[in-house]
């Protein structure tokens, strides 16, 4: 159930004033690399709306933006949502990064989405491929083809989205403290980041990277917080899967709850947005049913115990990316 990147969240905030805030939650899909059905993200989104996730964070990328839009006018027509409940986040592809393409590329996800703004938008890496149609641009050596990359740039470019309304936010996920100081410290900033999309977990609780965050007003959003697959072409294994971890096991017990419940209320009782995955509809009701526990200090500080500073998602493909985020310490 837990996918590559993938991630369902279970709270919900508001970047402009950069509180977390635990009455909506935050619903993650992500289809690529998943081979699903036809329709099974349409029903997965109805049944989070219907559960009472209300944020929903996707990406051009993951191929399944026409469902989630189909899915949430589906609900703002039968009288359960209003458009203004929903928050969507959407994201810039590695691809899309020239200041040029960015405005375009929000405005092909809104078409798709068939919205007229989405809440928050966000770039997906910092990392810049050969801009055109291939995602995933390759030379005939296998090699991967890479593209400058000038994150004030395409930082400006998202401001320009924000001041003509295409989004309300804007954030970027997977920066390092480096990348997060560039945009911050840039002459002429009109907005800063809201958000910083990052794996997050009880095995890789980033303690330095949120502190810096929390400085700044940043509201860290943790992907993969139940952990990963244990697919080795694209996942460290070295980490054992964080849900059989007999910590996580023995305080769900104490709670009735499972590790996977335990260890999303950890995350959100830090103040870390979580962003679990899953397709599975018991699974999407399960992963909203933190609100009704919480952890004692002793538990909180049980768990934060178990960090490893190891992460699932290394991506080491593109390791000799100059703007690779992984090779500083946070």
């Amino acid at each position: 159930e837990n996918g590559h990147f993938g991630r369902w969240a279970v709270w919900h905030y508001t970047p402009q004033k950069s509180l977390l805030s635990p009455d909506l939650t935050l619903f993650r899909l992500r289809s690529q690399n998943l081979q699903t059905p036809k329709g099974t993200c349409l029903e997965s989104v109805r049944i989070a709306i219907d559960t009472g996730y209300r944020h929903i964070d996707g990406a051009y990328v993951y191929y399944n933006e026409h469902e989630v839009g189909q899915a949430i006018r589906e609900k703002i027509a039968e009288g359960k949502v209003k458009r203004e409940d929903i928050f969507y986040c959407g994201k810039l592809w590695n691809t899309c990064h020239p200041p040029e393409l960015v405005r375009p590329t929000l405005e092909r996800t809104l078409d798709i989405l068939k919205l007229d703004y989405v809440d928050l938008y966000i770039i997906e890496l910092p990392m810049a491929f050969k801009p055109g149609e291939a995602i995933y641009p390759l030379d005939e050596n296998g090699k991967w083809i890479y593209h400058e990359t000038n994150l004030c740039a395409t930082w400006e470019a998202l401001e320009a989205c924000k001041d003509a309304g295409l989004t309300k936010s804007i954030g970027v996920s997977n920066f390092n403290r480096r990348q997060l100081e560039m945009i911050l410290n840039k002459p002429g900033l009109k907005h800063k980041p809201v958000t910083n999309q990052i794996e997050c977990h009880p095995y890789f609780t980033q303690p330095k990277l949120f502190e810096f965050c929390r400085k700044h007003d940043i509201v860290l959003v943790g992907y993969s917080p139940l952990g990963t697959s244990r697919d080795e072409t694209w996942v460290n294994v070295s980490s054992p899967p964080l849900l059989e971890d007999p910590v996580l096991n023995a305080i769900g017990d104490k709670y009735n709850k499972t590790a996977a419940q335990v260890a999303l209320r950890f995350s959100i009782q830090r103040g870390v947005v979580v962003i679990p995955k899953s397709f599975n509809p018991e699974r999407i009701r399960q992963n909203f049913q933190i609100f009704d526990f919480s952890l004692t200090d002793k538990e909180m500080k049980e768990i934060e115990a178990l960090n490893k500073n190891i992460r699932y998602v290394e991506m080491l493909m593109w390791k000799d990316h100059p703007e690779y985020p992984f090779h500083d310490e946070y």
